[in-house]
Formats: structure tokens, sequence, C-alpha cells
């Protein structure tokens, strides 16, 4: 395998990996707490970027780290045609390191975990110092994929910092993080983006929707989950779920049989990955809205009629927070085992269908 065929691990399919990303959208106030320390001359040498997935927290990173090799000042955006973006998108800039989980050769996949030879190659970095004496950017995509050793390799490093090395940790859950290593960051939080936001951000990777409302709703404010269900048909795929469920408390048997074998098939894998997403967000849409008895912006037409029948109050809320834990654990089984997609889906709809009886039976 070529080195332009390996995946890469902090990249969303479909899109631009964030290094080659000039633009962020949506985190005015994340950008502004750097902007501000640094102005300030409080620049702290860890930066934990933390939030949801797809948000923009590595293309963040990439923009502090750019703008502090260029010894820029004023703000973080660049052209991609200046010397320092286009070493930074070729991974040839001398003065930056990026930490992620490396290639497999021997199993040709990725390693599920960042590990301590990484770190080690970190430590060879550190310990050259930067030609112009200027400042050198440590990039960590995700943090918590770090193993207990690479992660307590990457502690020591922290407690210590080499001058004028700045260290961005980008994590999708700190809660998983050493807490330790938490400790010596300085957090910058990124939240979910709005649809306007999201649909700039669509817009900037080639990539157009026609309602980026829905699309928010159902990405949950997350660009690259945004850009997945856009590549692959999320949204029809959404309105073809609710239409089955709109037949509840019996579902339509020919309509349901004919999603799961949808899911079925050599050809079918990205529908039935797409399909294992959309179920769960469903019927947690359904929860949600049960439990704060407020309806959800609709991510599809008819969506706020469904749930106002069939999550009307608390009580029909817990059973459906009790079928989104129950089928997510048999999901996750049925990936580890390989079973077939198409019986999988079955017995799914088959469970909603009984949760949904036993609430009619009970109303």
């Amino acid at each position: 395998m070529s080195t332009e065929d390996i995946p890469e691990p902090d990249r969303v399919e479909g899109a631009p990996h964030p290094r080659r990303t000039a633009a962020l959208f949506g985190q005015p106030a994340a950008e502004e707490a750097f902007l501000t320390a640094r102005d300030a001359g409080r620049l702290h040498h860890a930066w934990l970027i933390a939030g949801p997935r797809g948000v923009g927290k590595a293309t963040l990173a990439w923009r502090i780290a750019r703008n502090l090799l260029a010894g820029a000042g004023g703000p973080l955006d660049m052209a991609p045609d200046q010397p320092v973006f286009r070493r930074c998108a070729a991974l040839s800039e001398p003065r930056l390191f990026l930490l992620r989980r490396a290639w497999d050769a021997k199993a040709a996949r990725l390693r599920q975990i960042i590990d301590v030879e990484e770190t080690r190659r970190l430590k060879t970095f550190l310990q050259l110092s930067s030609a112009d004496g200027g400042w050198r950017a440590v990039i960590v995509d995700a943090a918590e994929e770090m193993n207990t050793s690479a992660a307590n390799a990457l502690l020591k490093v922290l407690e210590e910092p080499p001058e004028r090395t700045a260290f961005l940790l980008v994590c999708h859950a700190p809660a998983r993080l050493l807490p330790t290593i938490r400790s010596r960051c300085r957090e910058l939080r990124c939240g979910p983006l709005d649809a306007a936001s999201l649909a700039a951000a669509l817009d900037a990777a080639g990539l157009q929707t026609d309602d980026a409302t829905a699309l928010a709703e159902l990405s949950g404010g997350s660009a690259g989950e945004a850009m997945r269900l856009a590549a692959h048909g999320g949204q029809p795929a959404y309105e073809e779920l609710l239409a089955l469920l709109a037949t509840l408390p019996r579902l339509d048997r020919p309509r349901m049989i004919a999603l799961a074998d949808s899911c079925a098939g050599r050809d079918a894998a990205e529908r039935y990955d797409m399909m294992m997403r959309l179920v769960p967000l469903a019927l947690s849409r359904f929860a949600r809205a049960g439990a704060l008895g407020a309806l959800p912006v609709e991510a599809a037409r008819g969506e706020g009629d469904l749930i106002r029948r069939l999550s009307p109050g608390p009580g029909p809320a817990r059973a459906w927070a009790e079928a989104v834990q129950r089928l997510g654990e048999r999901m996750a089984r049925a990936r580890s085992v390989n079973l077939d997609p198409g019986q999988v889906m079955l017995d799914t709809f088959l469970d909603i269908e009984t949760t949904a009886q036993r609430l009619a039976s009970a109303a």
C-alpha cells in the first residue's frame, strides 16, 4: 500500500484533513480565549481542546499551530499559499510534531491506540532545538486514544515542558484522560455548531445541503458527522426510518422487511452502518422530547407528530431510553461477532415494536 492510500485516523471520510482546512466555523469563544491569552503574554504551554467529535477542534489546533510557527500575531487566519501553511499541510514542517494512531504495516490497518513508541518519537523531536529560536508545536489527536504508557510518557514531558513549545491536545472525551494531564492543560471548549455555521463548514468542504437545520439536528451540530450523513444519504435514510416507525404500534411488515433487506449484502455495509447510527438517534430523540416535554426541531417532516404520539410524557420517555441502551448493547455485540445485518435490523425493529405495543396497552 502506498503512502497516499494509508487512511488517516484524524480525518473525516469525504472531508479535507484539518491541516488543509483554512477556516474555522462556530467556535469564536474558544479562538478568542486563546488569542486573549497569547496577546496578554500568558500563553500556556499545554492546551486541551475539548468538545464533541467533528465540531472543529482539530481545525482550531492546526490554526493555532500555524500561527505560532509563523510568529504572526494577529488573528489565526492564514492563506493556504503561505509557506508555513504549505509545510504543515504537507507534514514537512520541521518544528511541528503530530502524535496520532500509527499505521500497522504488518496487520495492514490503523492501530487502535496511540502507543508508547509514538511518544518516544516525540521525545526525540523535543530534543532538537528550533533552528530560528521560534515556537514549536505538538498536536495530539486524539489525546484519549493514548494507552497508559503513552499517557504517562506525555505527562512527564508536560511536567517539565521545553521552552517555546506549545502542546495542543485534541480530545473528544476528557474524562478518559489522566487527571494529571488535564490539570496541566488550559481548556478550550468547542461546542456543537448551529445550522448556519454547519452549512458554512459543509460549503467550505465542498458539500452542499438542502436543509442545514435538519442536518444539524441529525448530526448533533457536528460538521464531521454531517459530512458522513451527507456523503452516505443520511437524511433520506432517516426519513425512510421515520416512515416505518410511523406505522407503530404494529410495524408495516413489507416496509420493515424491505428496510432490513436494504442493510444486507456485500454492497450494503455503509447503509447498515448508517442505520445502526440512525435507529438509536431516533429513539433518543423520542426519549429526550418526552422527558423534557418539548419537541425538538424536526430533522424530517412529520417527526414532531410522531414523537408527540409515541413519547407523550416521562413514562414513555423512560421506556425509549431503556430501548436505546438495550439496542445499543445488542448492536455492539452484533458487530463484534459479525451477525447477518438483515437479521440484526429485523430483530431491532421487532424490539421497537414490542416497546411501542407495551406503551400502547398501558395508555
